[in-house]
């Protein structure tokens, strides 16, 4: 029962440093933003929230560009400092800052989404194509840091969405061995195939009368409420229905027929009776929590979340493969800030600094964390390896590694990184390119989030759901 309650207890703790109301809060691991960050030689990161705790690979990364810094004998140094409260609420303080120069942040932590806005608005400056065009940049992920044609960024760690299971809901008692779960993970998987899994486990789980199947409600859950991860989950069925919603320029492509199908693929995902009825007000933290407590038995979840669940489950009960379908890409990129009199010293600088903190030795550092990174070598290098004062987590604090720590391959990995998280990112999508990526998303959301909370749109034809969305999307978006 201890232990139990101690696994619970992880999850839900972890899981809620995703949005900032962490169970580090009262520690934290760097002065908050509203403080006035110190120029001179000191230059200041803008980001939030480590999700790999206080003294989280961010700041080890940051302590050793400080300390190579202090052995070369120069005067600069970094800090961070914390965006506190959801990532909407940190892009409009990062944004009423930028504009205003009340803060004179010189690196800001943006979200891939972002990166076409501050650019667009001359925020950000531009950076040399190798920041992210080096050959070692996973491609789909180099692509999140340009704008019209130019870098504008330096991808820093990267996400997708994948599959999470667990083991003790299929294996053996609901016929379904680890050959049909490996299936899943060769592209082009339709969600048909999961959908047949989840049958089987359904009919299982809810005969199964002993207490260990008690919590069971339904076969898969996902993040459905009315915000960016409805978005995520939207945008990946409207993309393995082949829907391309804007070109590469932000230019709203998409027609009605298109939109049709896009819509019909959501609904077989969202609308079927495998789906956790939770799901549509869950969040990141609430759908981890349920996956954890036995409630489902299928997860879509970012990398972050592999940590976590290792630690309350371990390998005999936890597994991942890539999501079925088309999955997106996620992640954070770095920019400097683009500041009229900031000197051509302090932008050369604090270049210097991006591209210590995105190089293939950082990089290395944030995959052994539990970061998805960005570079091919992090996976594939033997020789790039986590050195000088970039520890891996496993020899950091208990709370950062300990006796559950993810399963390892012979060069310290994550054990899932190469062959599961590696193809993900490979083969993933981008959400819409756009400086106006915030209206999008509300149009988006709007439109669809009444599937799940109204019944009238619950009757509504998908062609009619596909005339509301392009006439809302039209109404935000150039070319509409």
């Amino acid at each position: 029962m201890e232990r139990s309650l101690w696994a619970r207890s992880l999850v839900w703790c972890a899981a809620l440093l995703l949005g900032a109301a962490a169970c580090t809060s009262r520690g934290g691991s760097g002065p908050r933003a509203t403080e006035r960050p110190v120029t001179g030689t000191q230059l200041v990161i803008a980001t939030g929230l480590d999700v790999t705790g206080k003294y989280g690979i961010r700041k080890r990364l940051v302590d050793a560009w400080n300390a190579l810094q202090e052995k070369q004998g120069s005067p600069w140094r970094a800090r961070a400092v914390l965006l506190p409260g959801s990532a909407d609420l940190q892009r409009s303080q990062l944004l009423a800052a930028l504009q205003s120069g009340s803060a004179a942040y010189d690196v800001v932590n943006l979200d891939v989404t972002w990166v076409p806005e501050f650019a667009a608005a001359g925020l950000v400056g531009e950076l040399p194509a190798e920041y992210a065009d080096d050959g070692d940049v996973l491609p789909g992920v180099a692509a999140t840091a340009r704008w019209k044609g130019k870098v504008y960024a330096a991808p820093y760690n990267s996400d997708v969405g994948l599959l999470y299971y667990r083991r003790d809901y299929l294996v053996p008692g609901a016929g379904i061995d680890e050959e049909k779960i490996k299936a899943l993970s060769r592209r082009g998987t339709p969600w048909d195939e999961l959908a047949g899994l989840m049958d089987t486990a359904d009919a299982w789980a809810r005969a199964e009368k002993s207490d260990r199947k008690g919590n069971y409600r339904n076969a898969w859950t996902s993040q459905l409420a009315a915000y960016e991860g409805l978005t995520v989950n939207a945008v990946e069925a409207f993309a393995s229905a082949g829907v391309r919603l804007t070109d590469d320029g932000g230019v709203y492509r998409a027609t009605p027929g298109e939109l049709a199908k896009g819509v019909a693929e959501f609904r077989r995902r969202t609308e079927s009776a495998h789906t956790l009825d939770g799901a549509f007000e869950s969040d990141e933290a609430g759908t981890l929590k349920d996956f954890a407590e036995g409630r489902t038995a299928f997860l879509r979840h970012w990398p972050y979340a592999y940590r976590t669940l290792h630690a309350a489950l371990g390998e005999e009960r936890l597994g991942v493969v890539p999501l079925p379908g088309t999955a997106v890409l996620g992640g954070q990129d770095l920019a400097v800030a683009a500041g009229p009199a900031m000197p051509g010293a302090r932008v050369e600088k604090a270049r210097e600094l991006v591209r210590f903190l995105t190089g293939p030795a950082s990089e290395r550092c944030l995959l052994d964390a539990g970061f998805a990174a960005t570079r091919r070598s992090a996976y594939t290098d033997p020789g790039v390896v986590c050195d000088d004062r970039r520890a891996a987590p496993a020899a950091g604090a208990p709370s950062e590694g300990g006796e559950r720590d993810m399963p390892r391959d012979a060069d310290h990995r994550p054990r899932y990184a190469r062959t599961t998280l590696l193809p993900a990112l490979e083969s993933a999508a981008l959400r819409p390119r756009t400086p106006l990526y915030g209206a999008f998303t509300q149009a988006f959301t709007g439109v669809l989030s009444r599937l799940h909370s109204s019944a009238a749109a619950r009757r509504e034809a998908d062609g009619e759901v596909a005339e509301e969305l392009d006439a809302a999307l039209r109404g935000v978006l150039p070319g509409g």
